[in-house]
């Protein structure tokens, strides 16, 4: 897919952002993008998205991230958006485990149809939340390691990691493409 950058960015990836509803994958979205919260929001239908221009290696990228909803009606409408991304995020609830069991099945969706380049991250949301965490910190590395997916725990609502998981995220990415590029002009 060719997309034409402004002059205000060097390149743009597309991001998907997938989890079970309610984990809070607009949230993070929001305060990566505008730096806010809100406690009010409807749940998304279809696709919605965000943009945001960083700095990666003295470079500006854009992400564009595509906010999913976690309905099984609205699959097939993600399904059809997995192979146009550079990047995921699949998101769980620390105070949710079966969100976190059903991250290996969002897992197994994107790399059946997502392209096999696909930098993937699985990030535990609502960090903030002590009580009633049933998802470890260690239990998700353990997970991450052996799928060989990035991890990081934020929480959106207190804004704690939420840059730093789509910086690192997207220079994994803008990294990758810059190697890719190098090989090919080789």
């Amino acid at each position: 897919m060719v997309q034409q950058l402004s002059d205000a960015e060097d390149c743009l990836f597309n991001i998907v952002i997938v989890g079970d509803s309610f984990v809070g994958k607009s949230k993070i979205i929001e305060r990566f993008t505008k730096n806010e919260f809100s406690y009010e929001s409807p749940a998304t239908s279809g696709l919605d998205f965000g943009t945001k221009i960083v700095q990666i290696d003295g470079k500006k990228v854009k992400a564009k991230i595509w906010d999913t909803s976690g309905l099984a009606k609205y699959r097939a409408v993600n399904y059809m958006h997995y192979r146009r991304v550079d990047g995921a995020v699949i998101v769980y609830d620390v105070t949710k485990k079966s969100s976190f069991d059903n991250s290996k099945t969002w897992l197994r969706e994107l790399r059946t149809h997502a392209r096999p380049d696909v930098v993937v991250m699985i990030t535990g949301n609502k960090s903030d939340m002590r009580y009633p965490r049933e998802v470890t910190e260690e239990e998700a590395k353990r997970l991450t390691d052996k799928v060989g997916a990035l991890f990081m725990e934020v929480s959106a609502r207190e804004a704690v990691n939420v840059q730093e998981a789509f910086h690192v995220l997207l220079g994994r990415i803008f990294r990758a493409r810059m190697s890719r590029e190098q090989e090919e002009e080789e």
